[in-house]
């Protein structure tokens, strides 16, 4: 089954010259993969190219895989993902799968950008200080998951677990989703992405197929998404998030 010719250019146009060993090693395997992901997916995914790319490398974060996050990142840039965006795709990360998860994709981002000639430090992306981390991650956190449900999980929490609360309004929303560099509702994408590629958060997805309905990002949408990682979290996590989506954001026919 040799690779058709779309996917063939859609392989060309993301990572233009790589000559896989797969095609050598594994070549019936790399057609049938190759196929099915630079080709009958794409039918089914609405995402813009860029977009596309940096749910993608959320995913691969979440998903541990190194060595297809820096074969990915090299073609988010090919096709103009920026350097700040990509540097606030692994920090929004952190929040969300943790910085034993995230610290290699960091360190492998800033090598990366150090072998294009970036200078690093890139320009900082925070918008909020030591003093306002908490009321302005609170004012985002309300956006995202609305006023009442907010105030009803610190109201609903027990006193030996309020400072979760306040962990989540000063550092996950606060120091991490308040960032510039990216907007609000690609970073709800993002989380999305991460949250279903992870596994075994079934009721976050849940929240934040309602989040991203919040701002802005509808059922079609979504489901451009988990179609677009289907090839690379499999078909368990990926039903799962269609589930999730049916509930939050039902439609279809």
């Amino acid at each position: 089954m040799p690779m058709t010719d779309r996917a063939r250019r859609n392989y060309e146009q993301l990572l233009p010259g790589r000559n896989s060993t797969l095609t050598v090693t594994d070549p019936e395997f790399f057609e049938v993969f190759h196929n099915f992901a630079f080709d009958e997916v794409l039918d089914h995914v609405g995402l813009d190219i860029r977009t596309r790319l940096m749910v993608q490398l959320a995913s691969l974060v979440a998903c541990q895989s190194l060595s297809q996050y820096r074969l990915f990142l090299g073609a988010a840039f090919q096709i103009g993902v920026t350097p700040v965006e990509v540097k606030e795709i692994v920090y929004q990360a952190v929040p969300y799968v943790g910085m034993a998860k995230a610290f290699d994709f960091i360190h492998a981002t800033n090598e990366t950008l150090t072998e294009r000639g970036i200078q690093l430090p890139l320009a900082g992306q925070a918008t909020t200080s030591r003093e306002d981390r908490e009321a302005k991650g609170r004012a985002v956190r309300e956006v995202i998951a609305g006023a009442d449900a907010t105030g009803q999980a610190y109201a609903a929490a027990p006193a030996d677990e309020i400072h979760f609360q306040h962990f989540l309004s000063a550092n996950c929303f606060g120091d991490y989703v308040a960032r510039s560099g990216i907007s609000l509702g690609v970073r709800e994408l993002l989380t999305f992405s991460m949250l279903v590629s992870l596994g075994g958060c079934e009721p976050q997805v849940r929240s934040h197929v309602a989040a991203n309905v919040r701002v802005g990002n509808d059922r079609a949408t979504l489901l451009s998404v988990v179609t677009a990682l289907v090839p690379y979290i499999g078909y368990p996590r990926s039903l799962n998030a269609l589930r999730a989506i049916d509930e939050g954001a039902p439609g279809g026919a």
